[in-house]
C-alpha cells in the first residue's frame, strides 16, 4: 500500500475477490456499475481492500441491530467503553 492509497476494510471475502481478480470480472457483468467502478479503483491502486472479521466490523454498530455482547465489544473496540 502506498501513502496515496485508500484502505477500505470489508468482511465479505467474495466482494474482495471480485474487486481484485480481473478474471472474475467477465463473469460478473450483471453486477451494478458502482462495483465495476471499485474494481477499476483497486486495479489502478487508488483503493486497497483489506479483510476484517465480522466481529471487528465497526460499521455494524451503526447499520445493524446487534445483540448486547456484539454491541459491547464494538463500543469497547472504538474506545467508547472500558467494559
Amino acid at each position: 500500500m502506498t501513502s496515496n492509497t485508500l484502505l477500505v476494510y470489508c468482511d465479505n471475502m467474495s466482494s474482495i475477490n471480485i474487486s481484485e481478480n480481473p478474471i472474475q470480472h467477465s463473469r460478473t457483468k450483471h453486477i451494478d456499475i458502482r462495483h465495476h467502478f471499485i474494481h477499476e479503483l483497486v486495479e489502478n491502486k487508488i483503493v486497497e481492500i483489506s479483510h476484517v472479521s465480522s466481529e471487528k466490523q465497526l460499521a455494524d454498530i451503526f447499520i445493524k441491530p446487534l445483540d448486547l455482547n456484539s454491541f459491547l465489544n464494538l463500543i469497547k473496540f472504538i474506545g467508547l467503553s472500558e467494559y
